[in-house]
This record gives structure tokens, C-alpha cells and sequence, in this order.
């Protein structure tokens, strides 16, 4: 009698071991299913023809903008032509800081013109101040060595010649005497921007400072402009020299319409004058009819980059 008990534990020992590895196989398979369908064994790429909203969304092209067009009557008939896009001008007057005269000139123009002011002229920093109280956009003009004998230095000039620390120290002298400047751009500088040393010295300081750079390019091989890009700075260059001939009103009108030609071209463009009497008295004439020649006149750092 015990030996049949005996061998009926044993088979019943047989049995739960079975029936416990096929409930473990079936739980290991419902696992290895619901990794595969849910889990990170789930591989989905979606194929051209099932994309994800996002995707079918992004491979769809843009609808293209419809194109603004007036009617341009001519003999009765109407003719549709495209609107003409607005030219951008920066208008910037070096060489201010001498009286407070031109520079109240200017401000009469009742445009956003750029001023210039150079620093240790017995009237910069009450230049600045008038420009600043009229919320227009002021730069230091700032005095580089120049090419060439037949040139007179000025006061705070740059040279190549100075040491490093006489060199930032004139920087900063400069920087002071024309209070609220956001930027600078060159006084003469033939020669010292062509110097990629200077330069660097230069456009060091001014990214220190958070101060912007317009080259006025009085050298074609001027380095200044691509030093002030190679070191992060808002930067960009003189399209048009305006007053090259400073009394005569018809060369002076011939260059600003040349930088209008360029600003519809390419969208903007800057032009730099001076504060002589004809520049001004052509600069107002200008001035009254821009807004029908669809020009807008904005400060120079708009057109910085």
C-alpha cells in the first residue's frame, strides 16, 4: 500500500512539472507576441504610401503666395504689373562734432539719418547729446591712419605704429568722447585697414564693447569689413559716397541716384555724406519725394548683418 501511494507522488509530481512548463511556455510566447507587436521589438518605417500626418504634411510643397499687382491704367485699358518691392536706403553724415549748426541742419531733414560724429571736436558730445534727445542713430566716426601725404591727422587716429595698449586706449578715449554711440565706422583708414593685425585689435575691442561696424571702404583692399564678420560683429559696407565733389549739386544728385539703383536691385544699400551745404540742400530735395518712389530711409544697423 505505501509503495503505491508512494508511486502515485511521484507521478503526480511528473504531472505539475509538465503542466508547470507549459504554462511557463505559454506566458513566454503571450510575452515574446506583445514585445513584438508593442514592445522595442516594434520596427515601423512608414513607406510612401503611409506616412504620418507630420510627414505627409512637411512633403507637400508650399502654396505659393499670391503676387501683389496694381492696375496700371494706359489708353483705357488696364494693365496688372507687380508691386514694386520697397527700396531700403541708410543715409549716414560723417565728420560731425565741429558745431551744433550742421547738425541741426540735418535733423530739420526729418529723416532717419544716420550721424557720425568724430571724437575730440570741441562740439561731440553736444552733437551726440542733440542726436540722441532726437532719437536718431549716432556712430563714432573713428580716425584711422591713412595712405598717402596730402592727408591731415586727427584727433584719437589710429595708427599702426602705437602699441597694443596705446592702440585700446585710444579706442576707448574715442569711445567716451561721443557718449551713446552704438557703432563706429572709419574715418579715412587707407592704410590701417588694409592691416589684419589692427584690425583684429580693433574688432576685439568693439565686440567687447557691443558696439556695431559699417566700413566706409576708403580702401578697395579694405580688410575691416570681413575681420568684423570673422569676429561675430553686426557689420556692413558703404555702397555710395555721395559728396565726392562737395559744391556741385549735379554730381552730388547723380550719386544718390545711383544708391537708389542699387537699393532696388539688391533691396537696400548705404550711401555716406558730409555736412556740406550742397549735400544737404540735395539730401532735402531727395528726401520729399521718397515716399512716392516707394523708398523707405532707415537707420544704418537695420541693414547690418
Amino acid at each position: 500500500m505505501a509503495k503505491k501511494q508512494s508511486a502515485k507522488r511521484r507521478s503526480s509530481g511528473k504531472g505539475n512539472r509538465a503542466d508547470q512548463y507549459i504554462v511557463a511556455g505559454i506566458v513566454v510566447a503571450l510575452i515574446v507576441i506583445m514585445l513584438t507587436l508593442w514592445g522595442p521589438l516594434r520596427k515601423f518605417r512608414p513607406t510612401e504610401d503611409h506616412k504620418t500626418p507630420a510627414q505627409a504634411k512637411k512633403s507637400e510643397p508650399a502654396p505659393k503666395k499670391p503676387e501683389k499687382k496694381v492696375a496700371k491704367k494706359t489708353g483705357g485699358s488696364a494693365v496688372v504689373k507687380p508691386l514694386e518691392q520697397t527700396a531700403l536706403i541708410a543715409i549716414v553724415i560723417d565728420d560731425l562734432g565741429q558745431d551744433l549748426k550742421q547738425a541741426r541742419e540735418l535733423l530739420s531733414l526729418h529723416a532717419k539719418i544716420t550721424f557720425a560724429v568724430m571724437p575730440g571736436l570741441p562740439q561731440s558730445k553736444k552733437v551726440a547729446e542733440l542726436v540722441k534727445q532726437n532719437n536718431r542713430e549716432l556712430l563714432l566716426h573713428l580716425p584711422m591712419e591713412y595712405r598717402g601725404k596730402n592727408g591731415k591727422p586727427a584727433t584719437g587716429m589710429l595708427r599702426s605704429d602705437m602699441t597694443p595698449m596705446e592702440f585700446l586706449n585710444t579706442i576707448g578715449d574715442d569711445v567716451v568722447s561721443v557718449p551713446g554711440a552704438i557703432g563706429v565706422n572709419n574715418h579715412e583708414g587707407s592704410a590701417l585697414t588694409e592691416n589684419k593685425e589692427a584690425m583684429k585689435f580693433l574688432m576685439a575691442e568693439l565686440k567687447a564693447r557691443n558696439l556695431l561696424f559699417l566700413d566706409s571702404l576708403t580702401s578697395p583692399n579694405s580688410l575691416a569689413y570681413a575681420t568684423a564678420k570673422e569676429f561675430g560683429l553686426k557689420a556692413a559696407k558703404r555702397d555710395v559716397f555721395l559728396d565726392n565733389e562737395a559744391n556741385n549739386p549735379v554730381a552730388i544728385r547723380k550719386q544718390i541716384d545711383e544708391l537708389v539703383d542699387i537699393a532696388r536691385k539688391h533691396g537696400s544699400a548705404i550711401g555716406i555724406g558730409h555736412p556740406h551745404p550742397t549735400t544737404i540742400s540735395e539730401l532735402r530735395k531727395w528726401l520729399a519725394d521718397t515716399a512716392d518712389q516707394n523708398i523707405e530711409i532707415v537707420p544704418v544697423s537695420r541693414l547690418m548683418q
